[in-house]
């Protein structure tokens, strides 16, 4: 039995692997405790210090940049619309996106996938040039060899970003602590006007969920276990079955495969690469070139 190291959150999709309601005879999941992922990320990269588990699909496109030994499934583990992710104090008065220009905004770091996705709506939904914004950044990259743009500056020592917003020392934000409350902080509002009619708006257009984390294990676990490749993904994919059936009109937002996935990648690649997030354009297809090599059909 292989034992797998698994960075994974409390997913609808992987509580049923979690409860150990989805089994293999070949694999064993030893779930990290890493309540919120994301902060795993670093020695994900760094370290390859997962055998599997979640990864930001930006991070994992610098990853693959930098030659990390990560492959990449086409298994969604998380996506949101990201048209309320950006707040503003409601002390500065009401703020547009547009006036973002010449103001400083303060992110966790420039290269977070929700950072993209938030310049690219501001960019091409609401006209903004994101080269004219000041972004503060609290964090370093997940990748060490990454460097930031010269329109971000780093924050005062000791300083946090929610801390900052609130106080409305920076002219918007997209908050940690406070990201799933910022629609009912008293003290701060979205830049983007009514969002769920922009996300609406942004879906009818585009036609795709916005990725934030897929599904990603150690080449070295796969080339030496092809099968365990193919458990992973079967056991990840029940999980998803096994929720509830989507209501006529909602949107699939964790789908698998990688047709399923193919607009949704074209876009953040394509976005991070305007952002100078990533150096080059990668065709979807150069995602999972190994991951196809194990899976077959299994995966299209």
């Amino acid at each position: 039995m292989l034992h797998l190291n698994t960075l994974m959150g409390n997913h609808p999709q992987a509580i049923p692997l979690k409860r150990g309601e989805i089994t293999s005879s070949q694999i064993v999941f030893d779930f990290a405790d890493v309540p919120v992922p994301h902060e795993a990320f670093k020695p994900f990269v760094r370290d390859l210090a997962f055998d599997v588990g979640e990864l930001a699909i930006v991070t994992f496109l610098q990853a693959l940049t930098y030659g990390k030994q990560l492959m990449l499934l086409p298994f969604v583990v998380s996506a949101r619309f990201h048209h309320g992710s950006l707040g503003y104090p409601v002390s500065k008065g009401p703020t547009s996106p547009k006036d973002l220009e010449g103001r400083t905004v303060g992110v966790r770091t420039y290269s977070q996938t929700t950072g993209v996705w938030v310049r690219s709506i501001l960019q091409h939904q609401f006209g903004v040039d994101p080269t004219k914004i000041t972004f503060m950044t609290f964090d370093e990259s997940h990748l060490a060899e990454y460097r930031d743009p010269p329109n971000c500056i780093l924050p005062p020592p000791g300083r946090k970003l929610d801390d900052m917003l609130v106080a409305g020392e920076l002219d918007a934000g997209i908050p940690i602590a406070l990201a799933s409350t910022l629609m009912s902080d008293p003290r701060l509002s979205t830049i983007v006007p009514n969002p769920a009619q922009a996300a609406k708006d942004w879906y009818a257009e585009n036609k795709a969920p916005p990725i934030n984390h897929m599904l990603v294990m150690r080449k070295s676990v796969a080339q030496a276990h092809p099968e365990a490749v193919r458990e992973i993904y079967r056991m990840f994919c029940a999980g998803r079955d096994a929720m509830p059936p989507l209501k006529e009109g909602e949107i699939d937002m964790l789908p698998y495969g990688i047709e399923k996935n193919r607009r949704g990648l074209e876009l953040v690649i394509q976005y991070a690469f305007e952002q100078g997030v990533i150096p080059r354009k990668f065709p979807v297809d150069e995602l999972f070139a190994d991951a196809k090599r194990i899976l077959g059909d299994a995966c299209a």
